[in-house]
Protein backbone atom coordinates (compact mmCIF):
# COMPACT_ATOMS: atom_id res chain seq x y z
CA UNK A 1 0.00 0.00 0.00
CA UNK A 2 1.58 3.11 -1.19
CA UNK A 3 1.69 5.49 1.46
CA UNK A 4 1.28 9.44 1.36
CA UNK A 5 2.33 12.97 2.91
CA UNK A 6 -1.45 12.97 3.79
CA UNK A 7 -1.12 9.43 5.68
CA UNK A 8 1.57 10.57 7.83
CA UNK A 9 -0.60 13.69 8.59
CA UNK A 10 -3.65 11.72 9.24
CA UNK A 11 -1.27 9.27 11.49
CA UNK A 12 -0.48 12.74 13.82
CA UNK A 13 -3.68 13.11 15.11
CA UNK A 14 -3.71 10.22 17.09
CA UNK A 15 -1.96 11.35 20.03
CA UNK A 16 -4.27 14.51 20.03
CA UNK A 17 -7.41 12.49 20.65
CA UNK A 18 -7.16 10.95 23.97
CA UNK A 19 -9.86 8.16 24.04
CA UNK A 20 -8.16 6.73 20.43
CA UNK A 21 -6.02 4.55 23.17
CA UNK A 22 -9.36 1.83 23.08
CA UNK A 23 -10.89 0.33 19.99
CA UNK A 24 -13.76 2.78 19.20
CA UNK A 25 -16.91 2.54 17.35
CA UNK A 26 -16.85 5.42 14.87
CA UNK A 27 -19.62 7.18 12.12
CA UNK A 28 -18.15 8.41 9.28
CA UNK A 29 -20.05 11.29 7.81
CA UNK A 30 -19.97 11.87 4.02
CA UNK A 31 -20.99 14.91 1.89
CA UNK A 32 -20.61 12.72 -1.16
CA UNK A 33 -17.54 15.10 -2.38
CA UNK A 34 -13.62 14.60 -2.84
CA UNK A 35 -13.49 15.08 1.16
CA UNK A 36 -15.55 12.09 1.52
CA UNK A 37 -13.37 10.13 -0.74
CA UNK A 38 -10.19 11.10 0.71
CA UNK A 39 -11.42 10.48 4.52
CA UNK A 40 -12.50 6.90 3.36
CA UNK A 41 -9.09 6.14 2.01
CA UNK A 42 -7.69 7.55 4.97
CA UNK A 43 -9.22 6.11 7.32
CA UNK A 44 -9.57 2.63 5.53
CA UNK A 45 -5.66 2.44 5.11
CA UNK A 46 -4.95 3.67 8.74
CA UNK A 47 -7.26 0.68 10.08
CA UNK A 48 -6.34 -1.98 7.63
CA UNK A 49 -2.79 -1.47 9.14
CA UNK A 50 -3.46 -1.03 12.85
CA UNK A 51 -6.81 -2.59 13.11
CA UNK A 52 -7.55 0.03 15.49
CA UNK A 53 -11.44 0.64 14.94
CA UNK A 54 -13.84 -1.92 16.14
CA UNK A 55 -16.24 -0.81 13.92
CA UNK A 56 -16.69 1.69 11.00
CA UNK A 57 -19.92 2.76 9.79
CA UNK A 58 -20.61 5.83 7.20
CA UNK A 59 -23.69 8.07 6.90
CA UNK A 60 -25.00 9.94 4.36
CA UNK A 61 -27.87 12.67 4.39
CA UNK A 62 -29.65 13.00 1.18
CA UNK A 63 -31.51 16.74 0.94
CA UNK A 64 -32.99 15.63 -2.31
CA UNK A 65 -32.62 18.84 -3.50
CA UNK A 66 -30.80 17.93 -6.95
CA UNK A 67 -31.80 16.44 -9.82
CA UNK A 68 -28.90 13.61 -9.67
CA UNK A 69 -29.09 12.96 -6.04
CA UNK A 70 -30.24 9.40 -6.27
CA UNK A 71 -26.94 8.77 -9.07
CA UNK A 72 -24.78 10.39 -6.67
CA UNK A 73 -25.89 7.68 -3.93
CA UNK A 74 -25.51 5.05 -6.46
CA UNK A 75 -22.19 6.46 -6.87
CA UNK A 76 -21.22 6.72 -3.72
CA UNK A 77 -22.64 3.32 -2.56
CA UNK A 78 -20.74 1.61 -5.06
CA UNK A 79 -17.09 3.09 -3.99
CA UNK A 80 -18.06 2.62 0.04
CA UNK A 81 -18.89 -1.26 -0.83
CA UNK A 82 -15.50 -1.98 -1.04
CA UNK A 83 -14.89 -1.49 2.13
CA UNK A 84 -17.92 -3.90 3.43
CA UNK A 85 -18.55 -1.88 6.27
CA UNK A 86 -22.10 -0.36 6.81
CA UNK A 87 -23.90 2.69 4.96
CA UNK A 88 -27.05 4.48 6.41
CA UNK A 89 -28.98 6.48 3.97
CA UNK A 90 -31.07 9.23 5.48
CA UNK A 91 -33.78 10.79 3.04
CA UNK A 92 -35.21 14.48 3.74
CA UNK A 93 -38.29 15.33 2.50
CA UNK A 94 -37.74 17.96 -0.29
CA UNK A 95 -38.60 21.11 1.40
CA UNK A 96 -38.22 24.63 0.32
CA UNK A 97 -35.94 25.87 3.85
CA UNK A 98 -32.71 27.72 3.93
CA UNK A 99 -29.19 26.21 4.03
CA UNK A 100 -28.65 26.58 7.57
CA UNK A 101 -31.39 24.61 8.61
CA UNK A 102 -31.33 22.11 6.46
CA UNK A 103 -27.68 21.67 8.07
CA UNK A 104 -28.98 21.96 11.30
CA UNK A 105 -31.60 18.78 10.06
CA UNK A 106 -28.55 17.20 8.76
CA UNK A 107 -26.96 17.05 11.96
CA UNK A 108 -29.40 16.24 14.26
CA UNK A 109 -29.80 13.15 12.07
CA UNK A 110 -26.40 12.19 12.40
CA UNK A 111 -25.86 12.80 16.00
CA UNK A 112 -29.34 10.77 16.78
CA UNK A 113 -27.86 8.04 14.69
CA UNK A 114 -24.62 7.97 16.75
CA UNK A 115 -26.67 7.96 19.81
CA UNK A 116 -28.94 5.34 18.36
CA UNK A 117 -26.08 3.07 17.35
CA UNK A 118 -23.61 3.54 20.05
CA UNK A 119 -20.67 5.19 18.21
CA UNK A 120 -17.99 6.87 20.19
CA UNK A 121 -17.03 9.36 17.37
CA UNK A 122 -18.31 11.29 14.87
CA UNK A 123 -16.12 11.78 11.69
CA UNK A 124 -16.55 14.62 9.08
CA UNK A 125 -14.51 16.06 5.89
CA UNK A 126 -13.93 19.89 6.95
CA UNK A 127 -10.85 20.85 5.38
CA UNK A 128 -9.05 23.57 5.76
CA UNK A 129 -10.63 25.64 3.10
CA UNK A 130 -13.65 24.91 4.46
CA UNK A 131 -12.46 26.48 7.83
CA UNK A 132 -11.79 29.71 5.89
CA UNK A 133 -14.89 30.05 3.91
CA UNK A 134 -16.53 29.53 7.02
CA UNK A 135 -14.96 32.09 8.79
CA UNK A 136 -15.59 34.72 5.91
CA UNK A 137 -19.37 33.96 5.91
CA UNK A 138 -19.48 34.15 9.78
CA UNK A 139 -17.72 37.46 9.80
CA UNK A 140 -19.76 38.89 7.13
CA UNK A 141 -23.19 37.56 9.22
CA UNK A 142 -21.53 40.17 12.36
CA UNK A 143 -20.32 37.13 14.62
CA UNK A 144 -18.44 37.15 17.62
CA UNK A 145 -15.54 35.44 18.61
CA UNK A 146 -17.43 32.14 19.12
CA UNK A 147 -18.76 32.11 15.38
CA UNK A 148 -15.15 32.85 14.15
CA UNK A 149 -14.10 29.92 15.70
CA UNK A 150 -16.81 27.55 14.72
CA UNK A 151 -15.30 24.58 12.98
CA UNK A 152 -13.07 22.79 15.81
CA UNK A 153 -10.67 20.04 15.39
CA UNK A 154 -12.28 18.37 17.86
CA UNK A 155 -16.07 18.58 19.99
CA UNK A 156 -17.75 16.86 22.36
CA UNK A 157 -21.54 16.62 21.82
CA UNK A 158 -22.53 14.61 24.55
CA UNK A 159 -20.65 12.62 27.30
CA UNK A 160 -19.91 9.56 25.12
CA UNK A 161 -19.51 11.13 21.74
CA UNK A 162 -16.75 13.75 20.04
CA UNK A 163 -17.27 15.30 16.56
CA UNK A 164 -13.60 15.08 15.04
CA UNK A 165 -12.29 16.62 12.03
CA UNK A 166 -9.00 14.96 10.56
CA UNK A 167 -8.81 16.88 7.63
CA UNK A 168 -8.85 20.73 9.11
CA UNK A 169 -5.10 21.24 8.41
CA UNK A 170 -5.02 20.35 5.45
CA UNK A 171 -6.31 22.21 2.32
CA UNK A 172 -8.34 21.53 -0.84
CA UNK A 173 -5.76 21.36 -3.18
CA UNK A 174 -4.24 18.69 -0.76
CA UNK A 175 -7.06 17.11 -1.02
CA UNK A 176 -7.55 17.24 -4.96
CA UNK A 177 -4.23 16.01 -5.29
CA UNK A 178 -5.08 12.83 -3.33
CA UNK A 179 -7.73 12.20 -4.94
CA UNK A 180 -5.93 12.11 -8.38
CA UNK A 181 -2.93 10.05 -6.68
CA UNK A 182 -5.27 7.53 -6.17
CA UNK A 183 -8.20 7.67 -8.80
CA UNK A 184 -10.61 7.95 -6.37
CA UNK A 185 -14.37 8.68 -8.19
CA UNK A 186 -14.83 12.23 -7.63
CA UNK A 187 -18.96 13.04 -7.99
CA UNK A 188 -18.91 16.27 -9.81
CA UNK A 189 -21.80 18.30 -8.08
CA UNK A 190 -23.43 20.95 -10.41
CA UNK A 191 -24.51 23.16 -7.29
CA UNK A 192 -20.92 23.52 -6.09
CA UNK A 193 -20.90 26.15 -8.79
CA UNK A 194 -23.95 28.10 -8.67
CA UNK A 195 -23.21 31.66 -7.42
CA UNK A 196 -26.39 32.18 -5.19
CA UNK A 197 -24.98 30.40 -2.89
CA UNK A 198 -22.35 32.44 -0.64
CA UNK A 199 -19.96 29.79 0.02
CA UNK A 200 -19.62 29.60 -3.93
CA UNK A 201 -18.96 33.13 -4.23
CA UNK A 202 -16.72 32.93 -1.65
CA UNK A 203 -14.77 30.07 -3.14
CA UNK A 204 -14.25 31.40 -6.77
CA UNK A 205 -14.41 34.77 -6.56
CA UNK A 206 -13.74 36.06 -3.50
CA UNK A 207 -10.53 33.91 -2.16
CA UNK A 208 -8.82 34.29 -5.09
CA UNK A 209 -9.52 37.86 -5.56
CA UNK A 210 -8.17 38.65 -1.71
CA UNK A 211 -4.77 36.41 -2.99
CA UNK A 212 -4.29 37.95 -6.16
CA UNK A 213 -4.66 41.52 -4.77
CA UNK A 214 -4.13 41.70 -1.05
CA UNK A 215 -2.38 38.69 0.13
CA UNK A 216 -1.33 35.90 -1.82
CA UNK A 217 -1.53 33.36 1.72
CA UNK A 218 -4.69 34.88 2.78
CA UNK A 219 -5.96 31.26 3.79
CA UNK A 220 -2.60 30.54 5.92
CA UNK A 221 -3.32 33.69 7.90
CA UNK A 222 -6.69 33.14 8.47
CA UNK A 223 -5.89 30.09 10.23
CA UNK A 224 -3.02 31.41 12.27
CA UNK A 225 -6.00 34.06 13.69
CA UNK A 226 -8.56 31.27 13.86
CA UNK A 227 -6.00 29.34 15.53
CA UNK A 228 -5.12 32.23 18.04
CA UNK A 229 -8.41 33.00 18.61
CA UNK A 230 -9.63 29.69 19.30
CA UNK A 231 -7.03 29.87 22.26
CA UNK A 232 -8.58 33.28 23.98
CA UNK A 233 -12.27 31.79 22.47
CA UNK A 234 -11.11 28.54 25.17
CA UNK A 235 -10.49 31.18 27.76
CA UNK A 236 -13.29 33.07 27.83
CA UNK A 237 -15.53 29.99 27.45
CA UNK A 238 -14.35 28.01 30.79
CA UNK A 239 -14.83 31.64 32.74
CA UNK A 240 -18.07 32.03 31.34
CA UNK A 241 -19.14 28.60 32.66
CA UNK A 242 -17.39 28.54 35.86
CA UNK A 243 -19.44 32.05 36.36
CA UNK A 244 -22.54 30.86 34.94
CA UNK A 245 -22.37 27.93 37.35
CA UNK A 246 -21.51 30.28 40.24
CA UNK A 247 -24.40 32.59 39.95
CA UNK A 248 -27.14 30.46 38.91
CA UNK A 249 -30.12 29.73 41.08
CA UNK A 250 -30.04 26.29 42.64
CA UNK A 251 -33.63 25.40 42.62
CA UNK A 252 -35.47 28.03 39.86
CA UNK A 253 -34.50 29.56 36.11
CA UNK A 254 -32.70 32.76 37.34
CA UNK A 255 -29.46 34.24 37.50
CA UNK A 256 -28.06 36.47 40.44
CA UNK A 257 -26.90 39.40 38.47
CA UNK A 258 -24.82 40.64 41.74
CA UNK A 259 -22.36 37.96 41.25
CA UNK A 260 -22.40 39.17 37.39
CA UNK A 261 -22.67 42.40 37.59
CA UNK A 262 -18.95 43.81 38.18
CA UNK A 263 -16.99 41.13 35.76
CA UNK A 264 -15.81 41.99 32.41
CA UNK A 265 -18.56 42.99 29.92
CA UNK A 266 -17.66 40.22 27.56
CA UNK A 267 -18.51 37.64 30.58
CA UNK A 268 -21.42 39.20 31.25
CA UNK A 269 -22.76 38.51 27.85
CA UNK A 270 -20.86 34.79 27.43
CA UNK A 271 -23.29 33.71 31.15
CA UNK A 272 -26.57 35.28 29.95
CA UNK A 273 -26.22 33.60 26.84
CA UNK A 274 -25.17 30.62 28.51
CA UNK A 275 -28.54 30.98 30.82
CA UNK A 276 -30.84 31.20 27.71
CA UNK A 277 -28.93 28.54 25.49
CA UNK A 278 -29.00 26.54 28.38
CA UNK A 279 -32.46 26.84 30.06
CA UNK A 280 -34.41 27.52 26.56
CA UNK A 281 -32.03 26.74 23.95
CA UNK A 282 -32.64 30.03 22.35
CA UNK A 283 -29.37 32.14 21.56
CA UNK A 284 -30.87 35.58 22.84
CA UNK A 285 -30.29 38.60 20.10
CA UNK A 286 -27.86 41.55 20.92
CA UNK A 287 -30.69 43.91 21.61
CA UNK A 288 -32.19 41.65 24.55
CA UNK A 289 -29.22 40.99 25.68
CA UNK A 290 -27.78 44.94 26.03
CA UNK A 291 -31.38 45.57 27.29
CA UNK A 292 -30.36 42.80 30.26
CA UNK A 293 -27.05 44.27 30.80
CA UNK A 294 -28.65 47.34 31.19
CA UNK A 295 -31.25 46.85 33.12
CA UNK A 296 -29.40 44.70 35.88
CA UNK A 297 -28.57 48.07 37.49
CA UNK A 298 -32.78 48.19 38.15
CA UNK A 299 -33.92 46.79 41.19
CA UNK A 300 -37.54 45.54 39.31
CA UNK A 301 -37.95 45.41 35.65
CA UNK A 302 -39.68 42.95 33.12
CA UNK A 303 -39.08 42.81 29.19
CA UNK A 304 -41.04 40.32 27.39
CA UNK A 305 -39.18 38.54 24.60
CA UNK A 306 -40.92 35.95 22.09
CA UNK A 307 -42.80 33.80 24.58
CA UNK A 308 -40.86 34.81 27.98
CA UNK A 309 -41.00 37.51 30.28
CA UNK A 310 -37.73 38.05 31.61
CA UNK A 311 -37.90 39.60 35.28
CA UNK A 312 -35.45 41.00 37.93
CA UNK A 313 -36.24 41.38 41.22
CA UNK A 314 -33.97 42.37 44.24
CA UNK A 315 -30.60 40.45 42.75
CA UNK A 316 -31.96 37.85 40.85
CA UNK A 317 -32.86 37.67 36.46
CA UNK A 318 -35.81 34.77 36.02
CA UNK A 319 -38.20 33.71 33.90
CA UNK A 320 -41.59 34.02 34.42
Amino acid sequence: MTYTYLHNKFLSIIPKYKNLIKPLSILIALSGGKDSLCLVKLIEDFNNTYNHFSRIEYIYIDHQWRSDSKQNIKHLLNYISITNNNTYIYQINKMEISEANMRNIRYQAIVRHAIQNSHDIIVTGHNQTDQVETFLLNLMRGTGLEGLSSLPYIRKITDQIQVIRPLIHINTGDVLWFCRKFNLPIWSDKTNFYYTNFRNRIRYELLPYLKEYFHPKIESNIINFLSLSSIENEYIKQNSIKLYLASRHSHYIAINYKIIKNQHLALQKRVLNIFFYHNFNKYVNSHILNQLIKMKYQRKLTIVWETLRIKIYKNWIYIQ
